[in-house]
C-alpha cells in the first residue's frame, strides 16, 4: 500500500470512527457534517472525498455495522460443534439437535454483538428506515447479501434433511432474525421488560419451534 493510500484508510477511517461515537454521544439530531467534521478534524471537502457526501459517509457506517453484527452472528454458527457418532450429519436426532443449536447461536451471536457493540448495533436499528439507505442500497446490498445469504444456508440442508420447514429465504429470515432484532431494537431504545440475558435463553426454544418440521409453535 502507497504511502498516499495509507493515509486515505486513515482518513476514512478516523470519519467512520468520529461519526459512530459521535451518533452515539448526540444521537440522530447531532449526527450532521459539521459535527462530525468537527469532531474527526477532517475538513468537508475530503469528507466529499472519500465519501461522496455525508449521506455515503452515513451509508458506509450502517454498511460497516451491519457486517460486524452479521459476522458475529456467521461466527456463532461456524462455533456450533459438529455432529458426532456414526452416521451424524443433517439428519436424524443428532442433526435436529445441531440445527436447534444454530438457532440459539443466531440468538446469542446477534444479541452478544448488541450488548458488546452497542453503538454500532445503535446505528443499525436506528437507521433501518434512514433517508440516506434507498440510494446507497448497491453498497449495503454488497455487505449484507453474502452474509444473510451465508446465514440461510447453514439452515438449508436440514430444511432439505426434513428437520427444519421449507419456506422462502425472505419468511424464514424473518422467524430467524425478526424476533432477535426486535429485541435488540426494544432493548437499545431502553423499552422496559427486556433483558438480554433472559432472551438468550428463552428465545431460542420459541424459534426453532418455529421452524421444526411437523410441531407446531
Amino acid at each position: 500500500m502507497s504511502p498516499r493510500h495509507r493515509r486515505g484508510e486513515e482518513t476514512r477511517e478516523r470519519l467512520l470512527a468520529a461519526a459512530l461515537d459521535l451518533y452515539e454521544r448526540e444521537g440522530a439530531d447531532g449526527f450532521t457534517m459539521t459535527a462530525v467534521t468537527g469532531t474527526s478534524g477532517v475538513s468537508v471537502g475530503s469528507l466529499y472525498h472519500h465519501f461522496g457526501s455525508f449521506d455515503g459517509l452515513a451509508a458506509a457506517l450502517y454498511a460497516r455495522c451491519l457486517s460486524g453484527l452479521l459476522d458475529a452472528v456467521i461466527a456463532a454458527l461456524d462455533a456450533v460443534p459438529p455432529g458426532e457418532g456414526a452416521g451424524s450429519g443433517e439428519d436424524g436426532e443428532d442433526g435436529e439437535a445441531r440445527a436447534a443449536a444454530g438457532i440459539g447461536a443466531v440468538v446469542t451471536g446477534y444479541l452478544g454483538f448488541t450488548r458488546e457493540h452497542r453503538a454500532a448495533a445503535h446505528f443499525v436499528h436506528a437507521s433501518a428506515y434512514a433517508a440516506f439507505l434507498p440510494a446507497h442500497a448497491a453498497l449495503i446490498a454488497r455487505e449484507k447479501e453474502p452474509r444473510l445469504a451465508g446465514i440461510l444456508a447453514w439452515l438449508r440442508p436440514y430444511a432439505e434433511a426434513g428437520l427444519v420447514v421449507e419456506l422462502p429465504d425472505a419468511l424464514t429470515e424473518m422467524l430467524v432474525v425478526g424476533p432477535v432484532a426486535e429485541t435488540a431494537r426494544r432493548w437499545l431504545a431502553g423499552a422496559p421488560g427486556i433483558d438480554l440475558d433472559e432472551a438468550c435463553r428463552l428465545l431460542p426454544e420459541r424459534i426453532w419451534r418455529s421452524l421444526r418440521a411437523g410441531v407446531s409453535p
